[in-house]
């Protein structure tokens, strides 16, 4: 017998035992969540979505190109700062009142839940804030932060939502609502400590996997978050959750991680975003122009439950306002990564536009280069076949007098 042969049986079992240590199943459940700011709708977004006044509108466009990312998430969650009342007449600041065809949009782009505790809950009054929770949830998404009544904020708070072998709860709370009374029964979900801890004991009482609280708070247009911020965060943490997202400055402000002691001696790794900023709005006021995209994985260990936070990662997104050849405006939310660096050509940038991406994306990097977590960069290929715009041409004096002589002649 020759030699090698003798290897053959030696070989195969080796190879044999590899191929099944390479098929064991994997210990750990993982589950990717991602979370944007502020979706706000202001009198010139209504304008550009419009297709017949007060009857018709399209939001569609407006997410294209966030929509790769938003749908490789298994959750992705949204704030939404408008009211969907379900009737004209619709408007933006400051009181905020948006067809429901925005609410479709998102679902369409991915999103999965929208979270309506925010300053401008009660913009539409009582009406407004049942409508705009009986629309979202029509549309298939979780919803939460307003409640219809008792009875409703009884029965679904907090918000409990099985993924991906997680049971993961979700609480939302605002600082208040622009001084416009909630009418009962409504209710609108106000950042009150007693509150909060109660909710966060019933939360625990319900065994999930991890907790979630979305908090709309801090100050407007402020890049550092505050005192109160930082203490109510540390607060929530201790009464157990893992993540707190916040809302609201209409800016970034710092993602920081957190150990807080455990009741068995050992340390948690928690994590706040202090504030995501704009997602997509008509906001002209400086640095409001965009925000960023954060990812998080959770892994669970299948032996333990064990829950621990995995990698995490923002993407720095921008709002571009691209002008039709006929004169009509169209919302853009992008990922900034893609379309710098004159990249927005593809998309029908000009100069001043892409000068303009290019220095938020820049500030925004500056911003948060402190904070504890990382870019991820995308690229254009990962967005898949989005659609390409022709840059249009700004009419200049010259050339609008010159067709002006064309029509007299």
């Amino acid at each position: 017998m020759k030699p090698y042969l003798l290897l053959i049986p030696f070989f195969l079992f080796f190879f044999k035992k590899n191929i099944s240590a390479q098929i064991k199943p994997d210990s750990i459940s993982k589950i990717n969540l991602l979370f944007v700011g502020d979706i706000m709708g202001h009198d010139p977004q209504i304008e550009s979505a419009e297709i017949i006044k007060n009857e018709s509108y399209n939001y569609e466009p407006c997410f294209q190109y966030v929509k790769p990312i938003i749908e490789k998430a298994d959750l992705a969650i949204a704030n939404l700062e408008v009211t969907l009342p379900g009737q004209a007449p619709y408007r933006g600041y400051p009181q905020f009142r948006s067809p429901n065809e925005l609410a479709l949009a998102l679902r369409l782009a991915g999103f999965d839940m929208l979270v309506t505790a925010n300053n401008h809950s009660n913009d539409a009054g009582k009406k407004g804030v049942i409508n705009t929770i009986s629309t979202v949830k029509d549309y298939g998404f979780y919803q939460t932060g307003t409640f219809k009544n008792q009875e409703d904020r009884d029965l679904h708070y907090p918000l409990i939502v099985y993924k991906n072998d997680f049971k993961i709860a979700f609480l939302n709370y605002t600082y208040g609502t622009n001084g416009i009374k909630t009418r009962p029964p409504v209710i609108v979900n106000y950042i009150d400590e007693k509150l909060i801890e109660a909710d966060m004991k019933l939360a625990h009482q319900l065994k999930p996997d991890a907790i979630v609280v979305i908090t709309h708070w801090g100050k407007e247009y402020k890049y550092i978050e505050n005192e109160k911020q930082r203490k109510l965060a540390k607060k929530i943490f201790n009464w157990g959750a893992d993540l707190v997202i916040g809302m609201h400055p209409h800016v970034v402000q710092p993602i920081r991680e957190m150990e807080v002691l455990q009741e068995d001696s050992t340390f948690k790794k928690t994590l706040v975003t202090y504030s995501l900023g704009n997602f997509i709005s008509g906001q002209t006021t400086p640095n409001t122009e965009g925000g960023f995209m954060f990812e998080i994985t959770l892994e669970k260990d299948k032996k333990t439950n064990k829950v621990t936070l995995g990698e995490h990662h923002y993407i720095p997104v921008w709002r571009y306002v691209y002008q039709e050849s006929k004169k009509k405006s169209i919302y853009f939310a992008l990922p900034i990564s893609p379309f710098e660096n004159g990249n927005g050509t593809w998309i029908g940038m000009d100069e001043e536009n892409q000068k303009a991406l290019d220095a938020f994306g820049k500030k925004t990097r500056k911003h948060l280069k402190d904070s504890n977590s990382s870019e991820r960069m995308i690229t254009i290929k990962e967005l898949g076949d989005v659609p390409k715009l022709e840059l249009v041409k700004k009419e200049t004096k010259k050339t609008k007098a010159t067709k002006k002589v064309k029509v007299q002649n």
